[in-house]
């Protein structure tokens, strides 16, 4: 995981944020802690700390003095959120400009999905 481009605390992050949107941690349950993290991953508890502040600051872990770090309500919901948004910038965005200059409306873009999507299940939680 640790070197993939990103900054080591971005990755932190991400893959706190990960085992939340996959469901590893539970809303409401102890998140690792930065000098967990540290260790884990071999890096300096700082570098930890930069990552697992960022999700504070969104709101999707909370500080309990004395205590730990625990995952938010709602935090899996907000994930996905922001995640489908960021799916959507980068990918349907230019998805939907390239069938533009290629004169493919909705419809056909719908019929390639379906056609190349693989039959699986939706995700626990997703009605679709």
């Amino acid at each position: 995981m640790i070197d993939d481009g990103r900054a080591l605390f971005q990755q932190i992050a991400d893959s706190v944020a990960d085992s939340i949107i996959d469901g590893t941690l539970a809303e409401e349950t102890r998140a690792p802690s930065t000098n967990e993290l540290a260790a884990f991953h071999r890096i300096n508890p700082a570098t930890a700390a930069k990552g697992v502040n960022m999700l504070v600051d969104k709101g999707i872990l909370y500080k309990q003095r004395g205590v730990g770090m625990f995952v938010a309500t709602g935090a899996r919901d907000t994930l996905r959120r922001e995640r489908q948004q960021a799916f959507a910038d980068r990918f349907i965005e230019p998805l939907l400009g390239e069938a533009r200059r290629l004169g493919l409306q909705p419809d056909d873009l719908v019929a390639l999905i379906r056609d190349r999507a693989p039959h699986t299940t939706a995700p626990e939680g997703d009605p679709t």
